[in-house]
Protein backbone atom coordinates (compact mmCIF):
# COMPACT_ATOMS: atom_id res chain seq x y z
CA UNK A 1 0.00 0.00 0.00
CA UNK A 2 2.73 2.14 0.65
CA UNK A 3 4.77 1.49 -2.55
CA UNK A 4 1.88 2.37 -4.28
CA UNK A 5 1.42 5.90 -2.55
CA UNK A 6 4.51 6.72 -3.38
CA UNK A 7 4.39 5.42 -7.10
CA UNK A 8 1.26 7.62 -7.58
CA UNK A 9 3.20 10.59 -5.81
CA UNK A 10 6.06 10.24 -7.86
CA UNK A 11 4.20 10.10 -11.24
CA UNK A 12 2.30 12.97 -10.70
CA UNK A 13 5.69 14.97 -9.76
CA UNK A 14 6.45 13.98 -12.91
CA UNK A 15 3.76 15.57 -14.93
CA UNK A 16 3.94 18.16 -12.83
CA UNK A 17 7.18 18.72 -13.72
CA UNK A 18 6.60 17.96 -17.79
CA UNK A 19 3.87 20.53 -17.64
CA UNK A 20 6.09 23.47 -15.95
CA UNK A 21 9.12 22.37 -18.93
CA UNK A 22 6.66 22.67 -21.62
CA UNK A 23 4.84 26.30 -20.55
CA UNK A 24 8.90 27.13 -20.53
CA UNK A 25 9.89 26.17 -23.50
CA UNK A 26 6.90 27.86 -25.08
CA UNK A 27 7.01 30.89 -23.60
CA UNK A 28 10.97 31.15 -24.47
CA UNK A 29 9.61 30.39 -28.54
CA UNK A 30 7.14 33.05 -28.21
CA UNK A 31 9.61 35.24 -26.78
CA UNK A 32 12.29 34.68 -29.78
CA UNK A 33 9.81 35.27 -32.23
CA UNK A 34 8.43 38.77 -30.24
CA UNK A 35 12.20 40.01 -29.74
CA UNK A 36 14.04 38.80 -32.63
CA UNK A 37 12.45 37.75 -35.83
CA UNK A 38 9.64 40.33 -35.71
CA UNK A 39 12.71 42.98 -35.43
CA UNK A 40 14.74 41.87 -37.84
CA UNK A 41 12.61 44.73 -40.61
CA UNK A 42 13.92 47.23 -38.06
CA UNK A 43 17.48 46.06 -38.27
CA UNK A 44 17.79 47.10 -42.01
CA UNK A 45 18.12 50.74 -41.32
CA UNK A 46 21.28 49.72 -38.75
CA UNK A 47 22.69 47.25 -40.91
CA UNK A 48 23.33 50.27 -43.43
CA UNK A 49 24.25 52.91 -40.63
CA UNK A 50 26.69 50.57 -39.18
CA UNK A 51 28.50 49.24 -42.29
CA UNK A 52 28.55 53.02 -43.97
CA UNK A 53 30.66 53.77 -40.42
CA UNK A 54 32.89 50.55 -41.21
CA UNK A 55 33.28 51.78 -44.89
CA UNK A 56 34.68 55.59 -43.92
CA UNK A 57 36.91 53.94 -41.30
CA UNK A 58 38.49 51.86 -43.88
CA UNK A 59 38.89 54.47 -46.18
CA UNK A 60 40.75 57.06 -43.31
CA UNK A 61 42.67 53.85 -42.38
CA UNK A 62 43.63 53.18 -45.91
CA UNK A 63 44.54 56.85 -46.72
CA UNK A 64 46.28 56.61 -43.39
CA UNK A 65 48.48 54.15 -44.29
CA UNK A 66 49.30 55.56 -48.39
CA UNK A 67 50.26 59.25 -46.68
CA UNK A 68 52.94 57.54 -44.30
CA UNK A 69 54.57 55.64 -47.32
CA UNK A 70 54.36 58.78 -49.51
CA UNK A 71 56.28 61.16 -46.87
CA UNK A 72 58.52 58.36 -45.41
CA UNK A 73 61.45 59.75 -47.89
CA UNK A 74 61.41 62.60 -45.75
CA UNK A 75 62.53 61.03 -42.76
CA UNK A 76 63.45 57.48 -44.44
CA UNK A 77 66.67 56.68 -46.40
CA UNK A 78 68.45 53.71 -48.04
CA UNK A 79 71.78 52.97 -46.35
CA UNK A 80 73.95 50.65 -46.08
CA UNK A 81 74.06 48.81 -42.50
CA UNK A 82 76.10 46.10 -40.92
CA UNK A 83 75.77 42.53 -42.03
CA UNK A 84 75.98 40.33 -44.75
CA UNK A 85 78.01 37.21 -46.57
CA UNK A 86 80.49 38.55 -48.84
CA UNK A 87 81.56 36.11 -51.55
CA UNK A 88 84.56 37.09 -53.79
CA UNK A 89 86.05 35.11 -56.37
CA UNK A 90 90.03 35.37 -57.48
CA UNK A 91 91.70 33.26 -60.28
CA UNK A 92 94.74 31.38 -59.43
CA UNK A 93 95.92 28.62 -57.04
CA UNK A 94 95.71 28.74 -53.23
CA UNK A 95 99.19 27.51 -52.37
CA UNK A 96 100.64 29.56 -49.24
CA UNK A 97 98.80 32.33 -47.12
CA UNK A 98 101.32 33.01 -44.78
CA UNK A 99 102.37 36.83 -45.50
CA UNK A 100 106.23 36.31 -45.85
CA UNK A 101 105.33 33.07 -48.44
CA UNK A 102 102.48 34.64 -49.88
CA UNK A 103 102.85 35.13 -53.98
CA UNK A 104 99.92 34.54 -55.94
CA UNK A 105 96.77 36.62 -56.37
CA UNK A 106 95.08 34.13 -54.36
CA UNK A 107 97.24 33.73 -51.74
CA UNK A 108 97.36 37.36 -51.38
CA UNK A 109 93.76 37.72 -51.10
CA UNK A 110 93.46 35.66 -48.39
CA UNK A 111 96.72 36.60 -46.57
CA UNK A 112 95.70 40.47 -46.73
CA UNK A 113 92.36 39.54 -44.90
CA UNK A 114 94.23 37.90 -42.22
CA UNK A 115 96.69 39.10 -41.29
CA UNK A 116 98.05 42.91 -40.31
CA UNK A 117 101.31 44.45 -40.57
CA UNK A 118 102.95 47.60 -38.62
CA UNK A 119 101.65 49.71 -41.53
CA UNK A 120 98.93 50.16 -43.99
CA UNK A 121 98.34 52.43 -47.16
CA UNK A 122 95.40 54.51 -46.77
CA UNK A 123 92.91 55.65 -49.41
CA UNK A 124 95.15 58.88 -50.69
CA UNK A 125 98.32 56.44 -50.87
CA UNK A 126 99.98 57.71 -47.54
CA UNK A 127 101.31 54.79 -44.72
CA UNK A 128 99.15 54.90 -41.74
CA UNK A 129 99.57 52.53 -38.84
CA UNK A 130 97.89 49.27 -39.00
CA UNK A 131 99.10 47.85 -36.00
CA UNK A 132 101.48 50.69 -35.31
CA UNK A 133 100.52 53.62 -33.20
CA UNK A 134 103.15 55.36 -34.56
CA UNK A 135 107.11 55.61 -35.72
CA UNK A 136 109.70 57.94 -35.55
CA UNK A 137 113.49 57.63 -37.44
CA UNK A 138 116.54 59.20 -35.35
CA UNK A 139 118.99 61.79 -36.07
CA UNK A 140 121.16 59.47 -38.44
CA UNK A 141 118.16 58.57 -40.43
CA UNK A 142 119.18 54.67 -40.25
CA UNK A 143 116.63 53.41 -37.03
CA UNK A 144 113.31 53.59 -36.52
CA UNK A 145 111.40 53.14 -33.43
CA UNK A 146 108.15 51.65 -33.81
CA UNK A 147 105.36 51.88 -31.16
CA UNK A 148 102.13 49.45 -31.16
CA UNK A 149 98.82 50.19 -30.16
CA UNK A 150 98.13 48.83 -26.65
CA UNK A 151 95.93 45.50 -26.22
CA UNK A 152 96.65 43.89 -29.56
CA UNK A 153 95.78 40.78 -30.19
CA UNK A 154 95.84 37.39 -32.06
CA UNK A 155 92.90 35.93 -33.52
CA UNK A 156 93.32 32.85 -31.12
CA UNK A 157 93.31 35.45 -27.85
CA UNK A 158 96.92 35.41 -27.33
CA UNK A 159 98.34 38.78 -26.68
CA UNK A 160 100.86 40.51 -29.89
CA UNK A 161 103.78 41.85 -28.49
CA UNK A 162 106.83 43.65 -29.78
CA UNK A 163 107.92 39.62 -29.80
CA UNK A 164 105.62 39.12 -32.47
CA UNK A 165 107.46 41.37 -34.70
CA UNK A 166 110.72 41.03 -34.36
CA UNK A 167 110.21 37.16 -34.74
CA UNK A 168 108.50 38.11 -38.07
CA UNK A 169 111.12 39.90 -39.70
CA UNK A 170 114.20 37.38 -38.32
CA UNK A 171 112.25 34.90 -40.02
CA UNK A 172 112.42 36.58 -43.45
CA UNK A 173 116.33 37.54 -42.95
CA UNK A 174 116.78 33.67 -41.84
CA UNK A 175 118.10 31.81 -45.02
CA UNK A 176 116.74 28.63 -44.12
CA UNK A 177 113.37 30.29 -44.58
CA UNK A 178 113.56 31.11 -47.90
CA UNK A 179 111.26 33.67 -47.49
CA UNK A 180 111.17 35.70 -51.39
CA UNK A 181 111.25 39.14 -48.93
CA UNK A 182 114.88 38.36 -47.78
CA UNK A 183 116.35 40.98 -49.62
CA UNK A 184 114.62 43.93 -48.38
CA UNK A 185 115.89 43.27 -44.79
CA UNK A 186 119.94 42.01 -45.32
CA UNK A 187 122.04 43.92 -42.94
CA UNK A 188 118.85 44.89 -41.03
CA UNK A 189 118.93 44.75 -36.84
CA UNK A 190 115.69 44.25 -35.24
CA UNK A 191 115.10 44.51 -31.43
CA UNK A 192 112.39 45.17 -28.84
CA UNK A 193 113.30 46.82 -26.42
CA UNK A 194 109.71 46.63 -25.08
CA UNK A 195 106.32 44.77 -25.12
CA UNK A 196 105.11 47.78 -26.65
CA UNK A 197 108.02 49.36 -28.91
CA UNK A 198 110.43 47.55 -32.06
CA UNK A 199 113.79 49.63 -32.58
CA UNK A 200 114.78 48.74 -36.33
CA UNK A 201 118.19 50.01 -37.37
CA UNK A 202 119.30 49.83 -40.96
CA UNK A 203 123.08 49.53 -42.44
CA UNK A 204 122.62 52.76 -43.98
CA UNK A 205 119.69 55.36 -45.17
CA UNK A 206 116.82 53.75 -47.29
CA UNK A 207 113.81 56.54 -48.02
CA UNK A 208 111.57 53.98 -49.33
CA UNK A 209 112.13 51.72 -45.94
CA UNK A 210 108.53 52.16 -44.49
CA UNK A 211 107.00 50.20 -47.20
CA UNK A 212 108.65 47.13 -45.71
CA UNK A 213 106.30 47.44 -42.89
CA UNK A 214 103.05 46.34 -44.78
CA UNK A 215 104.28 42.64 -44.35
CA UNK A 216 102.19 40.94 -42.25
CA UNK A 217 102.75 40.10 -38.74
CA UNK A 218 102.89 36.07 -37.96
CA UNK A 219 102.68 34.80 -34.18
CA UNK A 220 106.04 33.84 -32.12
CA UNK A 221 103.88 31.32 -30.01
CA UNK A 222 102.45 29.02 -32.69
CA UNK A 223 105.74 29.35 -35.10
CA UNK A 224 108.33 29.87 -32.75
CA UNK A 225 109.62 26.31 -32.34
CA UNK A 226 108.99 25.40 -35.94
CA UNK A 227 112.28 25.39 -37.41
CA UNK A 228 113.49 28.08 -40.00
CA UNK A 229 113.56 24.90 -42.60
CA UNK A 230 110.36 23.79 -41.98
CA UNK A 231 108.22 26.44 -41.69
CA UNK A 232 107.51 27.04 -45.47
CA UNK A 233 105.56 23.79 -45.42
CA UNK A 234 103.79 24.06 -41.84
CA UNK A 235 100.17 23.51 -41.84
CA UNK A 236 99.98 27.03 -40.36
CA UNK A 237 99.97 28.24 -43.91
CA UNK A 238 97.17 26.24 -45.54
CA UNK A 239 94.89 24.87 -42.85
CA UNK A 240 95.74 26.79 -39.46
CA UNK A 241 96.77 30.01 -39.78
CA UNK A 242 96.40 32.82 -36.82
CA UNK A 243 96.42 36.40 -37.87
CA UNK A 244 95.62 39.72 -36.36
CA UNK A 245 94.06 41.36 -39.29
CA UNK A 246 90.23 42.06 -40.07
CA UNK A 247 89.10 38.68 -40.61
CA UNK A 248 89.72 35.13 -38.85
CA UNK A 249 89.83 31.79 -40.37
CA UNK A 250 87.18 29.38 -40.55
CA UNK A 251 87.12 26.54 -42.91
CA UNK A 252 88.88 25.45 -46.31
CA UNK A 253 87.17 23.78 -48.71
CA UNK A 254 88.90 21.68 -51.61
CA UNK A 255 86.74 20.42 -54.61
CA UNK A 256 87.98 17.02 -55.64
CA UNK A 257 89.61 17.59 -58.95
CA UNK A 258 92.75 15.60 -60.92
CA UNK A 259 93.32 18.35 -62.77
CA UNK A 260 94.50 21.79 -61.75
CA UNK A 261 93.47 23.54 -64.52
CA UNK A 262 89.68 23.40 -63.12
CA UNK A 263 90.35 22.83 -59.28
CA UNK A 264 88.18 24.89 -57.21
CA UNK A 265 88.89 26.20 -52.91
CA UNK A 266 87.05 28.14 -51.09
CA UNK A 267 88.23 29.83 -47.75
CA UNK A 268 85.74 30.86 -45.34
CA UNK A 269 86.82 33.93 -42.84
CA UNK A 270 84.91 35.15 -39.87
CA UNK A 271 85.07 39.09 -38.60
CA UNK A 272 87.57 39.27 -35.74
CA UNK A 273 85.94 41.25 -33.25
CA UNK A 274 89.92 42.52 -31.83
CA UNK A 275 91.43 43.88 -34.71
CA UNK A 276 93.08 46.90 -34.41
CA UNK A 277 91.20 49.08 -36.58
CA UNK A 278 87.68 47.92 -35.54
CA UNK A 279 85.78 44.95 -36.07
CA UNK A 280 84.49 44.32 -39.80
CA UNK A 281 81.14 44.77 -40.51
CA UNK A 282 80.32 41.92 -43.19
CA UNK A 283 79.35 38.49 -41.09
CA UNK A 284 81.33 36.53 -43.40
CA UNK A 285 83.64 36.81 -46.06
CA UNK A 286 84.33 34.22 -48.46
CA UNK A 287 87.08 33.61 -51.12
CA UNK A 288 85.91 31.53 -53.95
CA UNK A 289 89.40 30.27 -55.82
CA UNK A 290 88.90 29.52 -59.16
CA UNK A 291 91.92 28.18 -62.00
CA UNK A 292 90.20 28.31 -64.56
CA UNK A 293 88.76 31.70 -65.64
CA UNK A 294 85.23 30.67 -67.34
CA UNK A 295 84.40 29.43 -63.56
CA UNK A 296 84.89 32.49 -61.80
CA UNK A 297 82.99 34.05 -65.03
CA UNK A 298 80.63 31.72 -64.43
CA UNK A 299 80.26 32.10 -60.90
CA UNK A 300 79.73 35.84 -61.21
CA UNK A 301 77.16 35.38 -63.84
CA UNK A 302 75.22 33.48 -61.59
CA UNK A 303 75.75 35.71 -58.54
CA UNK A 304 77.62 32.83 -56.39
CA UNK A 305 80.26 35.08 -55.87
CA UNK A 306 79.22 38.81 -55.43
CA UNK A 307 83.10 39.96 -56.37
CA UNK A 308 85.32 39.57 -58.79
CA UNK A 309 89.16 39.71 -59.49
CA UNK A 310 91.56 38.05 -61.80
CA UNK A 311 90.45 38.24 -65.15
CA UNK A 312 92.80 38.32 -67.79
CA UNK A 313 90.19 38.19 -70.68
CA UNK A 314 87.49 40.72 -68.92
CA UNK A 315 83.94 39.14 -70.30
CA UNK A 316 82.40 41.60 -72.50
CA UNK A 317 78.71 41.10 -72.30
CA UNK A 318 78.78 40.03 -68.23
CA UNK A 319 80.36 43.67 -68.09
CA UNK A 320 77.65 45.41 -70.06
CA UNK A 321 75.25 44.10 -67.70
CA UNK A 322 72.91 46.92 -65.82
CA UNK A 323 73.25 44.36 -62.63
CA UNK A 324 76.96 44.43 -62.98
CA UNK A 325 79.07 47.26 -61.60
CA UNK A 326 82.72 47.84 -63.18
CA UNK A 327 85.46 49.17 -61.28
CA UNK A 328 88.57 50.34 -62.83
CA UNK A 329 90.45 51.11 -60.10
CA UNK A 330 93.80 52.75 -61.44
CA UNK A 331 97.24 50.56 -60.70
CA UNK A 332 100.80 52.91 -59.44
CA UNK A 333 102.53 50.78 -61.96
CA UNK A 334 103.55 51.72 -65.60
CA UNK A 335 103.12 48.95 -68.63
CA UNK A 336 105.87 49.49 -70.93
CA UNK A 337 107.86 47.51 -73.19
CA UNK A 338 111.25 47.00 -72.14
CA UNK A 339 114.31 46.68 -74.74
CA UNK A 340 117.03 43.92 -73.90
CA UNK A 341 120.14 46.46 -73.70
CA UNK A 342 122.74 43.87 -73.36
CA UNK A 343 122.75 41.90 -76.48
CA UNK A 344 121.09 41.67 -80.31
CA UNK A 345 119.72 44.88 -82.32
CA UNK A 346 118.21 46.48 -79.11
CA UNK A 347 121.51 46.81 -77.62
CA UNK A 348 121.47 49.69 -80.42
CA UNK A 349 120.79 53.10 -78.48
CA UNK A 350 120.01 54.82 -81.80
CA UNK A 351 117.10 51.58 -83.25
CA UNK A 352 115.61 52.02 -79.78
CA UNK A 353 115.62 55.73 -79.88
CA UNK A 354 113.70 55.81 -83.22
CA UNK A 355 111.42 52.84 -81.95
CA UNK A 356 110.40 55.90 -79.17
CA UNK A 357 110.02 57.77 -81.40
CA UNK A 358 108.04 55.98 -83.89
CA UNK A 359 105.84 55.08 -81.59
CA UNK A 360 102.05 57.31 -81.28
CA UNK A 361 101.50 55.95 -77.65
CA UNK A 362 97.90 58.24 -77.63
CA UNK A 363 96.69 55.38 -80.14
CA UNK A 364 98.52 52.66 -78.15
CA UNK A 365 96.49 53.81 -74.90
CA UNK A 366 93.72 53.79 -76.56
CA UNK A 367 93.72 49.56 -77.14
CA UNK A 368 94.00 49.36 -73.32
CA UNK A 369 90.09 49.48 -73.32
CA UNK A 370 89.90 51.59 -70.89
CA UNK A 371 90.47 55.29 -69.50
CA UNK A 372 94.14 54.44 -68.83
CA UNK A 373 96.97 57.34 -67.22
CA UNK A 374 99.60 58.16 -69.44
CA UNK A 375 103.33 57.08 -68.46
CA UNK A 376 106.46 59.06 -69.99
CA UNK A 377 109.39 58.38 -67.30
CA UNK A 378 110.42 55.78 -65.38
CA UNK A 379 108.36 57.54 -62.84
CA UNK A 380 104.53 58.31 -62.45
CA UNK A 381 103.09 61.86 -63.27
CA UNK A 382 102.55 63.75 -60.23
CA UNK A 383 104.91 61.46 -58.27
CA UNK A 384 108.05 63.21 -56.33
CA UNK A 385 111.09 63.47 -58.39
CA UNK A 386 108.91 63.31 -61.53
CA UNK A 387 109.82 66.14 -63.79
CA UNK A 388 107.56 66.89 -66.71
CA UNK A 389 110.29 68.41 -68.66
CA UNK A 390 112.79 65.60 -68.44
CA UNK A 391 110.05 62.69 -70.09
CA UNK A 392 110.44 60.13 -72.88
CA UNK A 393 110.89 61.46 -76.47
CA UNK A 394 107.87 62.37 -78.23
CA UNK A 395 106.02 60.42 -81.59
CA UNK A 396 108.03 61.81 -84.50
CA UNK A 397 107.73 58.81 -86.85
CA UNK A 398 109.60 60.88 -90.06
CA UNK A 399 112.42 61.67 -87.16
CA UNK A 400 112.43 57.84 -86.28
CA UNK A 401 112.78 57.20 -89.95
CA UNK A 402 115.62 59.31 -90.35
CA UNK A 403 117.39 58.15 -87.26
CA UNK A 404 117.11 54.49 -89.14
CA UNK A 405 118.56 55.45 -92.46
CA UNK A 406 121.11 57.54 -91.13
CA UNK A 407 122.22 54.66 -88.98
CA UNK A 408 122.37 52.46 -91.96
CA UNK A 409 119.07 50.86 -92.01
CA UNK A 410 117.70 50.85 -95.42
CA UNK A 411 114.45 49.72 -96.51
CA UNK A 412 114.53 46.71 -98.47
CA UNK A 413 111.48 46.23 -101.60
CA UNK A 414 109.59 43.88 -98.71
CA UNK A 415 109.33 47.04 -96.87
CA UNK A 416 111.78 45.71 -94.17
CA UNK A 417 115.03 47.56 -93.49
CA UNK A 418 118.25 45.98 -93.17
CA UNK A 419 122.10 46.81 -92.59
CA UNK A 420 124.66 44.97 -93.65
CA UNK A 421 122.54 41.73 -95.02
CA UNK A 422 121.10 41.87 -91.07
CA UNK A 423 117.10 42.31 -91.21
CA UNK A 424 115.68 44.66 -88.57
CA UNK A 425 113.80 41.84 -86.88
CA UNK A 426 113.39 40.67 -83.60
CA UNK A 427 110.41 39.39 -80.94
CA UNK A 428 108.14 41.07 -78.58
CA UNK A 429 106.90 38.45 -75.70
CA UNK A 430 103.65 39.30 -73.57
CA UNK A 431 101.22 37.61 -71.65
CA UNK A 432 97.93 36.01 -73.92
CA UNK A 433 95.09 38.90 -73.42
CA UNK A 434 92.80 40.75 -75.10
CA UNK A 435 94.37 43.47 -74.24
CA UNK A 436 97.76 42.53 -75.17
CA UNK A 437 96.47 41.10 -78.72
CA UNK A 438 95.01 45.09 -79.73
CA UNK A 439 98.25 46.41 -77.97
CA UNK A 440 100.80 43.88 -80.00
CA UNK A 441 98.77 44.38 -82.90
CA UNK A 442 99.32 48.23 -82.92
CA UNK A 443 102.67 48.32 -82.04
CA UNK A 444 103.57 46.17 -84.30
CA UNK A 445 101.55 48.04 -87.71
CA UNK A 446 103.50 51.31 -86.33
CA UNK A 447 106.94 49.68 -86.44
CA UNK A 448 106.18 48.08 -90.01
CA UNK A 449 105.48 51.86 -91.29
CA UNK A 450 109.18 52.45 -89.91
CA UNK A 451 110.52 49.27 -91.81
CA UNK A 452 110.92 46.72 -88.41
CA UNK A 453 109.37 43.62 -88.82
CA UNK A 454 108.53 42.84 -85.33
CA UNK A 455 107.69 38.92 -84.18
CA UNK A 456 104.38 38.79 -81.85
CA UNK A 457 104.98 35.89 -79.18
CA UNK A 458 101.56 36.01 -76.93
CA UNK A 459 102.64 33.75 -73.84
CA UNK A 460 100.18 31.29 -71.62
CA UNK A 461 100.69 32.41 -67.78
CA UNK A 462 103.01 30.17 -66.71
CA UNK A 463 105.62 29.86 -70.44
CA UNK A 464 105.09 33.89 -69.88
CA UNK A 465 106.21 34.09 -66.03
CA UNK A 466 109.06 31.01 -67.39
CA UNK A 467 110.22 33.69 -69.92
CA UNK A 468 110.25 36.96 -67.98
CA UNK A 469 112.33 35.07 -65.09
CA UNK A 470 114.85 33.86 -67.63
CA UNK A 471 114.61 37.46 -69.99
CA UNK A 472 113.86 35.02 -72.96
CA UNK A 473 113.08 37.71 -75.27
CA UNK A 474 114.37 40.41 -77.35
CA UNK A 475 111.64 43.03 -76.17
CA UNK A 476 109.01 42.49 -73.11
CA UNK A 477 105.46 43.92 -72.72
CA UNK A 478 104.34 43.65 -69.09
CA UNK A 479 103.59 46.33 -65.98
CA UNK A 480 105.93 46.68 -63.20
CA UNK A 481 104.72 48.03 -59.66
CA UNK A 482 106.01 51.59 -59.22
CA UNK A 483 103.92 52.73 -55.70
CA UNK A 484 104.14 56.03 -53.91
CA UNK A 485 107.95 56.00 -53.43
CA UNK A 486 110.13 56.99 -56.61
CA UNK A 487 112.93 54.96 -55.34
CA UNK A 488 112.79 52.74 -58.67
CA UNK A 489 116.40 51.17 -57.82
CA UNK A 490 115.06 47.57 -58.69
CA UNK A 491 113.96 48.17 -62.32
CA UNK A 492 116.99 50.09 -63.21
CA UNK A 493 119.86 49.38 -61.96
CA UNK A 494 122.67 47.61 -63.35
CA UNK A 495 123.60 45.93 -60.09
CA UNK A 496 119.27 44.05 -60.68
CA UNK A 497 119.93 42.94 -64.16
CA UNK A 498 122.41 40.61 -63.22
CA UNK A 499 121.43 36.84 -63.21
CA UNK A 500 122.51 36.16 -59.15
CA UNK A 501 120.56 39.14 -58.06
CA UNK A 502 117.99 37.87 -56.15
CA UNK A 503 114.75 39.42 -58.03
CA UNK A 504 116.42 40.46 -61.99
CA UNK A 505 113.99 42.90 -61.78
CA UNK A 506 115.95 44.90 -64.29
CA UNK A 507 113.77 43.56 -67.09
CA UNK A 508 116.18 45.98 -69.76
CA UNK A 509 119.32 44.73 -68.45
CA UNK A 510 120.26 48.55 -68.49
CA UNK A 511 123.46 49.63 -67.58
CA UNK A 512 124.41 53.06 -67.11
CA UNK A 513 126.69 54.37 -64.16
CA UNK A 514 125.78 57.64 -64.24
CA UNK A 515 122.00 55.90 -63.54
CA UNK A 516 123.26 53.55 -61.21
CA UNK A 517 124.82 56.63 -59.00
CA UNK A 518 122.04 58.81 -59.38
CA UNK A 519 119.48 55.68 -58.60
CA UNK A 520 121.63 55.36 -55.29
CA UNK A 521 121.83 58.79 -54.25
CA UNK A 522 117.81 58.80 -55.06
CA UNK A 523 117.35 56.51 -52.28
CA UNK A 524 119.72 57.17 -49.65
CA UNK A 525 118.08 61.04 -49.34
CA UNK A 526 115.38 61.60 -47.13
CA UNK A 527 114.59 65.02 -47.91
CA UNK A 528 112.25 65.78 -50.43
CA UNK A 529 113.28 68.27 -52.40
CA UNK A 530 117.01 66.64 -52.34
CA UNK A 531 115.55 63.43 -53.22
CA UNK A 532 114.16 65.27 -56.61
CA UNK A 533 117.60 66.89 -57.34
CA UNK A 534 119.46 63.40 -57.03
CA UNK A 535 117.37 61.64 -59.15
CA UNK A 536 117.56 64.31 -62.17
CA UNK A 537 121.37 62.57 -63.81
CA UNK A 538 118.95 59.32 -63.62
CA UNK A 539 115.60 60.82 -65.49
CA UNK A 540 118.42 62.37 -67.79
CA UNK A 541 120.08 59.25 -68.97
CA UNK A 542 116.64 57.39 -69.23
CA UNK A 543 115.57 60.06 -71.32
CA UNK A 544 118.82 59.39 -73.48
CA UNK A 545 119.25 55.79 -73.50
CA UNK A 546 115.72 54.56 -74.08
CA UNK A 547 115.63 51.37 -72.26
CA UNK A 548 111.86 51.17 -72.35
CA UNK A 549 108.92 52.59 -74.58
CA UNK A 550 106.23 53.69 -71.68
CA UNK A 551 103.18 53.36 -72.44
CA UNK A 552 100.11 53.55 -69.49
CA UNK A 553 98.82 53.09 -66.17
CA UNK A 554 97.03 49.54 -66.05
CA UNK A 555 94.13 48.99 -63.97
CA UNK A 556 92.53 46.25 -61.66
CA UNK A 557 89.27 45.74 -62.74
CA UNK A 558 87.11 44.71 -59.95
CA UNK A 559 83.85 43.18 -60.98
CA UNK A 560 80.65 43.64 -58.51
CA UNK A 561 76.83 42.15 -58.79
CA UNK A 562 75.91 45.37 -57.04
CA UNK A 563 77.35 48.73 -54.89
CA UNK A 564 79.92 47.68 -52.29
CA UNK A 565 79.86 50.81 -49.64
CA UNK A 566 83.52 51.40 -48.61
CA UNK A 567 85.34 49.69 -51.82
CA UNK A 568 87.91 52.10 -52.40
CA UNK A 569 88.49 53.16 -56.28
CA UNK A 570 91.13 55.89 -55.79
CA UNK A 571 94.73 54.64 -57.36
CA UNK A 572 96.03 52.13 -55.53
CA UNK A 573 99.84 50.75 -55.51
CA UNK A 574 99.17 46.55 -55.81
CA UNK A 575 95.71 44.47 -56.27
CA UNK A 576 94.89 43.58 -52.65
CA UNK A 577 94.94 47.51 -51.61
CA UNK A 578 91.48 46.82 -52.29
CA UNK A 579 91.19 45.40 -48.99
CA UNK A 580 92.63 48.80 -47.48
CA UNK A 581 89.29 49.68 -46.10
CA UNK A 582 88.13 46.39 -46.14
CA UNK A 583 86.28 46.59 -42.18
CA UNK A 584 83.81 49.44 -43.31
CA UNK A 585 82.72 47.16 -46.28
CA UNK A 586 78.69 46.81 -46.25
CA UNK A 587 76.85 45.47 -49.37
CA UNK A 588 73.25 45.22 -46.78
CA UNK A 589 71.01 48.20 -47.48
CA UNK A 590 67.94 49.15 -45.36
CA UNK A 591 65.86 52.37 -45.03
CA UNK A 592 66.72 54.01 -41.86
CA UNK A 593 65.60 56.86 -39.95
CA UNK A 594 67.31 60.45 -40.87
CA UNK A 595 69.36 61.71 -38.10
Amino acid sequence: MQNRRLKLSFKHGMRKSQKHVEELSSNAEQGIDKHLFKRFDRLVPVQRFIIGWVGLMLILIIGLVIQIFGISHYYQVVRPVPGGIYNEGVRGRLTNINPIYATTDADKTVSKLMFAGLLKYNDQGQLIGDLAKDYSLDAKRTTYTVHLKPNLKWQDGKPLTSADVVYTYRAIQNPDANSPLQNGWKGVVVAAPKPDTVTITLPGILASFPEHLITGIIPQHILGKVPYSDLRSSDFNTTHPVGAGPFMWDAINADATDDPKTAKTQVALLPFADYANGKPKLQKFIVHVFAAEKDLVKALSSKQVYGAEGFINPPTKLMKKQSVDTHNITLRAANMVFFKTSSGILADTNVRRALVTGSNTKDLIKQAGYKARPVNSPLLTGQLAYDPKITQMVYDESASKQLLTSNGWIVGKDGYRSKAGKPLEFNLVAANTDENHRLTDMIRQQWKELGVKLDVNLQDSGDFQTSVANHNYDSLLTGITIGVDPDVFVYWDSSQADIRSSNRSNLSEYKNAVADSSLEAGRTRIDPALRSLKYKPFLQAWQQDNPALALYQPRLLYLTNGPVDGLSNHTINTATDRFTNVQNWQIRQAKVNQN
